[in-house]
């Protein structure tokens, strides 16, 4: 059962919030993109999350459907199918749901898991994520309530965010232009979702706190992110409601972040790292580099045949697949979950 039930799911949250550890939380497209995560994960014994974001799932559909739902639908049932021949566990997750997007995404899918679980199956994905983080708070709770009370039924965890990550990602919210005081989440504003997540009793969720992050790739130095904010937030959490508070942090933005401080990040319970712009990155370049290699192959140039071997989009997606599986192996030992796997 490599796909968690809901209880596994919150073992492996637990384990990595109690040994400082995260698992990478990688955004995929198609079943290429999904295997390299897969790959990945199972070659460093982690467990791990496989996500897919509206834009990923429409994409999956193809140019002549372009159906975000159908997309997202397709993926995860090959990964249900594809995992069971792994030994590790990988979690389904939806990316960057904004309030807009929820009954268009989120509550269709989350339908397809209510027929599942009536069946007697796993849900369809193991968790997902409304980003209100553009609307005030009262707002975006008063989406994610409602949301956390229909998905726990069926075993589900939501992630929400509060408090705005910089830069483009997908549709992400957020814009290079972001207020700098948008960008950190204030520990009164931990202490409050907090407080209104825990209206549904016993249901379990994700919560991205944002201390400036930022979507997509920069040079060092361009992002400013202090994890010493999360710290605070859990901190005011355990202050506010006893010792036994805490939150299970989200680290949105992860591409091009520097080591040490995600390192950082770690002890302050961040339990699932964000990483897309460095792993698309990663598959463009293994194709690239098979293309202008094989140039003289992969083209018919001057009347000759080039090489079917070469062209064969077999031959550069198998390339681009083991680069964004190397990526996704750093990754792993980035955030020190290589060999924690609940089934190694």
């Amino acid at each position: 059962m490599p796909v968690p039930d809901y209880a596994t799911y919150c073992k492996m949250l637990d384990n990595a919030y109690a040994n400082k550890f995260a698992f990478p939380a990688i955004n995929v497209t198609g079943e290429v993109t999904a295997n390299a995560a897969l790959k990945a994960f199972a070659e460093c014994k982690s467990d791990g999350m496989i996500q897919v974001s509206t834009g990923g799932g429409q994409f999956a559909s193809g140019l002549g459907i372009k159906d975000m739902v159908l997309g997202a639908i397709s993926i995860a049932e090959h990964i249900h199918r594809a995992a069971e021949k792994y030994n590790v566990y990988v979690a389904l997750h939806t990316d960057h749901c904004q309030p807009d997007k929820v009954d268009s995404f989120l509550i269709p899918l989350i339908q397809e898991s209510e027929k599942r679980v009536a069946a007697g199956q796993l849900p369809l994905f193991s968790s997902h994520m409304m980003d209100g983080s553009g609307s005030p708070l009262k707002e975006n709770m008063d989406v994610a309530v409602p949301l956390l009370e229909r998905m726990s039924k069926i075993g589900q965890i939501l992630e929400v965010e509060a408090g705005v990550v910089g830069g483009e990602e997908d549709g992400a919210a957020g814009s290079e232009d972001t207020p700098e005081d948008k960008l950190y989440t204030t520990p009164e504003d931990m202490v409050e979702v907090y407080r209104r997540l825990g209206e549904v009793k016993d249901a379990k969720y994700m919560f991205a706190a944002t201390f400036g992050n930022v979507h997509g790739a920069y040079k060092p130095g361009a992002v400013k992110l202090k994890p010493e904010i999360l710290k605070q937030g859990q901190d005011a959490l355990k202050k506010t409601y006893g010792d036994d508070a805490k939150f299970w942090l989200v680290f949105h933005g992860g591409s091009g972040s520097e080591k040490a401080k995600i390192e950082e990040t770690l002890g302050y319970g961040v339990i699932k790292m964000n990483v897309d712009t460095d792993t698309q990155y990663a598959f463009t370049r293994g194709v690239v580099d098979h293309l202008m290699k094989n140039y003289d192959s992969v083209l018919k140039i001057d009347g000759e045949v080039g090489n079917k071997k070469l062209y064969d989009p077999r031959a550069w997606m198998k390339a681009g697949e083991q680069s964004m599986c190397d990526r996704i192996k750093e990754a792993c030992q980035d955030l020190h979950s290589v060999g924690k796997s609940l089934l190694a």
